[in-house]
Parts: C-alpha cells; structure tokens; sequence
C-alpha cells in the first residue's frame, strides 16, 4: 500500500484514503483522533458497511415482494 500502486499500475483506489489517515497519526497527539479516517480506510477496503446496506435493503425488497408472511406474529391458539 505504501507504494500508491493498484493491481493495474495505477493509484490504488484507496491510496488517497490511506494517505489521508496516515497523515493524520503522523500529526495527531491521540490516535483516537484518527478514528473515523481509519474507519473510512477500512470500509474502503472491505466495504462492509456497503454491503450491509445493500443486504438490508435487499431483504427490505424481498419481503416487500412476497409479503410479509415471515413476520407476522404466532398464533399461540394453533398449537396442541
């Protein structure tokens, strides 16, 4: 990462995001400070925030496209 190359040669998509949090502890008196740079560094590279959301608004379309049938309330009278 050190070296701003990608996989293709070009600047890696989060060498600019990198650079950003490394300036940020090279100046900083508390690494606290930095935390949501290296937040935004991690979600660069694992996007898991993304994906979360993506997972969430697609379960959202799912249950909006087949009803609701999943979250209905038991009916405690059905059993035995």
């Amino acid at each position: 990462m050190a070296s701003g190359f990608g996989v293709t040669g070009k600047k890696g998509r989060c060498y600019d995001v990198w650079m950003d949090f490394s300036d940020c502890m090279s100046h900083c008196s508390m690494p606290a400070e930095c935390t949501s740079r290296r937040d935004d560094y991690f979600e660069c590279l694992h996007h898991r925030k993304e994906y979360s959301r993506m997972n969430a608004i697609n379960k959202e379309r799912e249950r909006q496209a087949f009803g609701d049938k999943n979250n209905k309330p038991h009916d405690s009278s059905a059993h035995h």
